[in-house]
């Protein structure tokens, strides 16, 4: 007698066609490389980090935030100290990193964040102040020059 692999039996559940697919593990923490990097008191420079998917607490609690209620420009800054959750060698990351950030890595974020957030979709509704035209454009940006 020959020993080989069992043959598997019958089953009586479903054929393997109709049972669902599995599907992927949703992601909910996205890498980044910041273009120059949050430089820290010792002079140690910080580009790479982690940015995980907000919430609607993550939206909605930096309007309580009285630096938000003074000035509404504050909200980015807020929103996200609340999401990015690893910068460099860093131990936290809070609204006051994000605040001393060189503004083109806070607009690297604003819009890393809003490409993780928005599931692709990037078109927004906007409407020309000058004739009042109304029309959708695309946030994803690209260089300059190209649409």
């Amino acid at each position: 007698m020959q020993r080989g692999p069992a043959l598997a039996e019958p089953s009586a559940e479903a054929p393997t066609a109709a049972r669902p697919a599995q599907e992927a593990p949703l992601r909910t923490e996205f890498d980044f490389e910041l273009p120059r990097g949050y430089v820290d008191g010792n002079g140690v420079a910080h580009r790479h980090g982690t940015m995980r998917l907000a919430t609607a607490r993550d939206e909605l609690l930096p309007l309580y935030d009285e630096r938000v209620q003074e000035n509404a420009a504050f909200t980015t800054v807020v929103l996200l100290g609340r999401v990015i959750t690893r910068l460099g060698s860093l131990p936290a990351v809070d609204a006051h990193v994000v605040e001393n950030m060189f503004a083109s890595d806070v607009a690297f974020l604003q819009d890393f964040y809003r490409r993780i957030n928005a599931e692709g979709h990037t078109r927004a509704a906007v409407t020309c102040p000058e004739c009042s035209h109304r029309f959708a454009i695309d946030l994803s940006g690209g260089r300059l020059g190209e649409s």
